[in-house]
């Protein structure tokens, strides 16, 4: 299983002036030589309002770093099921971050969906998402969905969402903390990462001896394993405190899940 960053993690030194501010270009190579993580999950709101060049220079960086750009995420949901003009701004939005991705050289994007859940919203964004889906599947590129509230909370509606949508290159983007707020963590992930080819890492808390206090991160990595899962797993720390300790808490409880001997 492949360990990176979520940018996200660092989002407070990222742009910042302070003496532990870091410059985006320079993340990949503090990335793969001081966190010890092998890609990166970026946001688009880093990248906002930055000129082609920042794209190539992010790229060329990242590649020569052995921590390439993997998945680009959007920040905000898309209301692709809205009526009045809404959704066709959120399809273009979507097409922009899909050319930003793959400028980078990533292999994903990903998104949440802002819709009710019903089965009128289900039939626009499952029609809007194959126009998107076009122009991700002539880039190459996967697109994720990231569940939130509404339409894509339940595991069944975000499944018969995939499903209406079609092609192979629409999936899911399962989240520990997400998981954990469901208040079954393990049945969540065995039904969400079938579908994914990223999940997200997130945590909040450690406490001295190293261990996540919120929810077991051993228990959500069992459970994305259990479905046959060995791709990406992005290290996204949300706690307070130092951001970089907290993502090699985050590391080393993986780690340290992943070396265990099966019970």
């Amino acid at each position: 299983m492949l360990l990176t960053l979520s940018a996200n993690s660092l989002s407070r030194r990222i742009g910042s002036t302070g003496p532990l501010g870091l410059d985006l270009l320079d993340l990949p190579a503090y990335a793969r030589e001081h966190l010890d993580l092998y890609g990166l999950q970026i946001s688009a709101s880093m990248l906002a309002g930055a000129e082609s060049s920042v794209f190539d220079r992010l790229r060329d960086r990242a590649d020569k770093a052995g921590c390439p750009c993997l998945l680009l995420s959007e920040d905000d949901p898309q209301p692709l099921s809205a009526q009045d003009g809404r959704a066709e701004a959120a399809m273009e939005r979507m097409d922009r971050v899909i050319r930003g991705a793959h400028k980078l050289g990533c292999n994903a994007v990903a998104f949440a969906i802002e819709a009710r859940d019903d089965a009128t919203s289900i039939e626009n964004v499952a029609e809007r998402m194959k126009h998107v889906m076009e122009r991700a599947e002539r880039l190459e590129l996967n697109l994720l969905i990231a569940p939130r509230a509404g339409l894509t909370a339940d595991p069944e509606r975000l499944a018969t969402l995939i499903k209406k949508i079609g092609g192979f290159r629409i999936g899911s983007l399962p989240d520990f903390e997400t998981a954990a707020n469901t208040g079954d963590a393990a049945e969540y992930l065995r039904r969400v990462t079938p579908y994914a080819s990223s999940v997200v890492a997130s945590t909040r808390v450690f406490d001295d001896a190293g261990v996540h206090e919120p929810y077991d991160l051993r228990a959500c990595l069992e459970s994305v394993m259990s479905v046959g899962y060995d791709g990406a797993l992005a290290i996204d720390y949300r706690g307070k405190g130092d951001p970089v300790e907290g993502v090699k808490r985050t590391r080393d409880a993986l780690l340290a899940a992943l070396e265990a001997p099966e019970p």
